[in-house]
């Protein structure tokens, strides 16, 4: 998948992959700095927004952690489904 290969490409803790609306797709890793963390699923969401996303499929993360923050795609589009894959 694609988050799957976003993770992989950079030795990230977590991938994720969006869908917009209009059937493109968009994708975040985890980016760790000593000043500031944004995750997976907030990159991801960024990157469809900036591109002019205006609503979300759906959405992907790979990630270990057993609790994910959906808040992204929620604010987005409340009903899109949040997909969770382990590593």
């Amino acid at each position: 998948t694609l988050a799957r290969s976003a993770r992989a490409r950079v030795g990230a803790a977590e991938g994720a992959a969006v869908r917009d609306g209009d059937g493109r797709s968009y994708t975040g890793v985890t980016v760790a700095r000593p000043t500031f963390t944004v995750t997976a699923l907030q990159l991801a969401v960024a990157n469809a927004v900036a591109a002019g996303a205006a609503m979300l499929e759906a959405a992907v993360i790979v990630t270990a952690e057993s609790t994910v923050d959906e808040t992204p795609v929620s604010d987005l589009t409340p009903e899109a489904p949040v997909l969770v894959f382990e590593p």
